[in-house]
């Protein structure tokens, strides 16, 4: 892709690297413009009952050419298990380009930051100062962030 990223518009957008972007939740708009951006897969980590979600995304994005995983992530209550559905769904799909949002790219700016840290070797403070340019995470995000490093993914 050449000249300005046309992507911008999505809220809370960040381009990660050449295959994956992260946003908050694209309108049906939004969405044409991201398959006309060659993205071939939507992981969304966001809940699908709730008023800022699309009637059927999955829909929506299948008829535009586009494969959809959804990884529904309590906002309250985000798990371990999560993330590793996460981790399992970003290797099947590597060297795909792929969008992943959620409804404000808080949900995925966590899961990119353990992300970074687990596939990419980052340390966790490089992870954090990276998330950090999305939100500070609140105590259920900090205590979810420190169980999964401790833990580990495999």
């Amino acid at each position: 892709m050449s000249g300005a990223d046309p992507l911008t518009e999505l809220y809370q957008y960040r381009r990660i690297s050449p295959d994956i972007a992260t946003s908050g939740q694209p309108t049906v708009a939004e969405f044409h413009c991201v398959a006309a951006q060659s993205i071939q897969v939507v992981i969304n980590l966001g809940l699908t009952d709730t008023d800022y979600a699309l009637p059927d995304e999955r829909v929506l994005l299948e008829s535009l050419g586009m494969v959809y995983e959804h990884i529904p992530v309590q906002w309250q209550n985000p798990t371990v298990a999560d993330f590793k559905s996460f981790i399992v769904c970003m290797r099947i799909y590597q060297g795909q380009r792929r969008l992943i949002h959620c409804a404000a790219n808080k949900r995925v700016s966590c899961f990119m930051a353990l992300y970074h840290v687990f596939e990419d070797r980052w340390t966790p403070e490089q992870a954090l100062e990276d998330l950090e340019m999305i939100w500070s995470p609140n105590e259920v995000w900090q205590k979810f962030m420190a169980t999964v490093l401790a833990q580990g993914v495999e």
